[in-house]
């Protein structure tokens, strides 16, 4: 089988969702390895960089995206960018993030596409088996935003056979790290270590999947260049108890205050979930951070930060 490795001259890619917490390390990445990346941007803001070109855009305007595809003609295209504000599992907007996804990708097979890499999510799966494997699981979320995800995962799967493009989706499972957004749990919980504040938490008695964002990336990059297709996981595969995280954030901090457990109620209601790596490790990837370590680079971010 010939290889799908990128050749130097196809290193040339439109990234979508290139502002955002993942799409932004996915970003450093690929200029890490020497792409050409077309980021774009609706309402972020992407710091100048020689290998990065900025293109506004707003894709939930289809004549515009339909206009901007047939101009560009690119035949690589990652695809993060959907609505993942407050309350975004249960969001309409999944909806219109839906139709527009599915408008651009069907632009992008139809003006030369040749390789497609979207964004998955673990809210995919139906949480009730616990070890999630990429081929025999039920994909029955319980969520708009899963099932929206979901519905993309199948009908790009067929469009992409039907055109003969190589198709790949990165489930991707919890992640953490610098440049997360300060409300969710880990850098809500080292802001009020840092400053000495009650820290206010669920019980967080629920076992889930955590990676360090810059492994996250390195994972989806590392799918992105292999001849890996469909669904893919990207997780650490090893379940670990939210309290711990809490604990192991407060002795990092040197915190000796109030830890409140259960003063705000839990996000998540299943015990386990976690997901199964095999495909991801099978092109040789490896996370460079343990829990201890990565959780010691989002402590150094946000020290910066406060």
């Amino acid at each position: 089988m010939e290889s799908l490795v990128m050749n130097t001259e196809d290193k040339k890619i439109l990234l979508t969702g290139a502002s955002g917490f993942i799409g932004s390390h996915v970003l450093e990445e690929l200029l890490k390895r020497g792409y050409e990346v077309h980021a774009v941007v609706h309402s972020g803001a992407i710091p100048p960089h020689p290998g990065v070109i900025v293109h506004q855009l707003d894709l939930l305007d289809v004549a515009a995206v339909e206009s901007f595809m047939a101009e560009q003609k690119f035949t690589h295209l990652m695809h993060f960018a959907w609505y993942v504000r407050t309350k975004c599992q249960m969001s309409s907007l999944n909806m219109d993030y839906l139709a527009a996804s599915l408008k651009l990708l069907h632009s992008f097979v139809c003006h030369g596409g040749r390789h497609l890499l979207g964004s998955g999510t673990c809210s995919e799966y139906d949480y009730k088996y616990g070890l999630l494997h990429e081929d025999d699981m039920l994909t029955n979320s319980a969520t708009l935003y899963g099932n929206a995800k979901n519905s993309l995962y199948r009908m790009a799967r067929i469009l992409c056979a039907q055109h003969n493009v190589h198709f790949q989706w990165p489930r991707i499972f919890n992640c953490y790290g610098r440049n997360e957004k300060p409300q969710r749990l880990v850098p809500s919980v080292i802001l009020s270590c840092l400053r000495g504040e009650e820290v206010r938490v669920s019980h967080c008695m629920n076992f889930l999947d955590y990676l360090h964002v810059t492994d996250t990336a390195r994972g989806i990059v590392d799918v992105f260049e292999s001849e890996l297709t469909g669904a893919v996981n990207i997780c650490s595969g090893k379940p670990v108890q939210l309290r711990s995280i809490v604990k192991s954030i407060a002795k990092l901090t040197d915190f000796d205050g109030v830890i409140l457990w259960g003063a705000v109620p839990a996000a998540f209601d299943y015990e386990v979930v976690v997901g199964d790596n095999y495909k991801l490790r099978s092109i040789g990837w490896q996370p460079r951070y343990d829990l201890i370590s990565g959780l010691q680079d989002t402590i150094n971010y946000w020290k910066e930060h406060v």
